[in-house]
Order: C-alpha cells, then sequence, then structure tokens
C-alpha cells in the first residue's frame, strides 16, 4: 500500500503499476526534463513501512547535461523498515561532454530488511566519440543498519581519465555495481557463486566479478560494452538475487 506520494517538478513519482501480480509495489521516478542540468538540486526521500515490498527504477536512462557553471547535484535518502525489502533499480546515467555530477545514496536498513541495488553509468555516448569527455563525475553510497556500517564506496572520476587504465574501465563503455544486502541473513558465499556463475553465462563481451561482503550481503562489479549487455547481466543477478532473498520469480519493468 502506498500511503504518501509528494513530489515538486522537475522530479515525479509516476503511479505504482501491476507487474503481472507480483506482490510488489513497482513505481518509475521521472524527469520529464529529461536529464540532470547545470545547477539543478534534486532530492529524493523514500521510507518503506516494516514488511513493505518496493520496487523503484526510472522510464530510462538518464542524461546529465554540460555544465558551464555550477555542478549539478543528485542526493537519494532511503529508510528501510523491519522485514521491507527495496529494489532499486535506475537505468543508467549517460554524461554529455563537459557535465559535472555529484550524486549520494544514503541507506538505512533494518536488521531484517533486504536491499537489492543497482548504480549504472555509461562513460559517454561512445558512437559518437564523446566517451570520457565529462569533467566530473562523483558518485557515493552508504549503507548502514542498527550496528553501524554495512558498505561505504564513493568513485570520484574527473579531469578525462585514460580509458583503459587506472580509474578507467578497461576500453568497456558501460560500468555497474549491484548489491543484494539483508544485515541478518545468511548464506552469503552460495548466492555469491550463483551470481558469479550468472555473469559468466550472460557472457555478452562484457567482464565482471563478485565479492561477498564483510556483514550479510554480496557486491558485484560489471563492465559490459553496450547497453544491451549490461541490461542481460543485470536482468540474470537480479533474477537470482530475487529468486533466493525474496522468493519471488524474475520481473521485467514495463517502461513507458
Amino acid at each position: 500500500m502506498l500511503t504518501k506520494r509528494r513530489f515538486t517538478l522537475p522530479l515525479q513519482a509516476l503511479e505504482p503499476m501491476d507487474l503481472d501480480g507480483d506482490s510488489v509495489a513497482t513505481l518509475l521516478l521521472l524527469n520529464p526534463t529529461g536529464g540532470l542540468l547545470a545547477g539543478d538540486r534534486l532530492e529524493t526521500d523514500i521510507v518503506l513501512g516494516p514488511k513493505s515490498r518496493v520496487c523503484l527504477s526510472t522510464p530510462s536512462a538518464t542524461r546529465v547535461y554540460r555544465s558551464p557553471g555550477p555542478v549539478a547535484v543528485q542526493r537519494v535518502t532511503i529508510d528501510v523498515g523491519g522485514g521491507a525489502a527495496l529494489e532499486w533499480l535506475p537505468d543508467h546515467l549517460i554524461p554529455s561532454p563537459g557535465a559535472r555530477l555529484r550524486q549520494a545514496t544514503e541507506i538505512r536498513l533494518a536488521g531484517d530488511a533486504t536491499l537489492l541495488y543497482l548504480d549504472s553509468w555509461a562513460t559517454g555516448r561512445a558512437a559518437r566519440g564523446e566517451a570520457w569527455g565529462f569533467d566530473l563525475l562523483d558518485s557515493s553510497l552508504l549503507v548502514r543498519d542498527e550496528a553501524g556500517l554495512l558498505l561505504r564506496e564513493r568513485s570520484i572520476l574527473a579531469g578525462r581519465p585514460p580509458r583503459d587504465g587506472l580509474g578507467g574501465t578497461e576500453g568497456f563503455a558501460y560500468a555497474a555495481t549491484f548489491v543484494a544486502m539483508r544485515p541478518a541473513g545468511e548464506g552469503w558465499e552460495e548466492l555469491g557463486r550463483a551470481l558469479q556463475e550468472d555473469v559468466r553465462a550472460a557472457g555478452a563481451g562484457g567482464r565482471g566479478g563478485v565479492t561477498v561482503l564483510g556483514r550479510g550481503g554480496v557486491l558485484a562489479r560489471l563492465l559490459c560494452p553496450s547497453a544491451p549487455a549490461l541490461q542481460a547481466v543485470v536482468q540474470a543477478l537480479w533474477a537470482t538475487a530475487r529468486r533466493r532473498l525474496l522468493g519471488l520469480p524474475p520481473a521485467r519493468l514495463r517502461k513507458l
């Protein structure tokens, strides 16, 4: 049950969708302006009550446009209550030449809450020769529970780093991080092996690795040559984590 939904343009929370009788409330978060502009400051606050199940995504990839002045800022704060489950699966970011973006996501999980989280981005519109043309991509993730820190990471890419060197993506056009987490859960070694097998089976010319986190979760890193290849691997990882952690069959988001 969606108890409250409030937004101010340029952000919009669309009506919940019914994914073939799924027990999860599925909503798309839309930026009708078509992307992030210089000086934008977008803030999203999400609260999941106890035992709720929610899947949040976006209708399409998010463009980040050239920022000759102030950087664009995007902040997301999420609170997942006891026994609740959040599937956070936005489409990837596409930074334009000269784009400057700082984005931060902070998530608080109850001990028995479940999180499936995706963060993905392109190096630019590679087919148009715009790869690595952005000026700044600063992205951070912080996840904690009542006992303290579960996961913290931050990447700062600036000054057009070398495509194949340290701080680059080994020549691949798309990069992603997928996290499956439940502080009170177990069986992570087994899930990690299953997700690693998904990465190998999806193939599509990409690379990936999976590691078990110190406190209740697994993390996968992906490098992919194209958007369809990225989507194929993410769909496989999501399906496996969804089945094992939530007892739900695979789902496909119906985009606008």
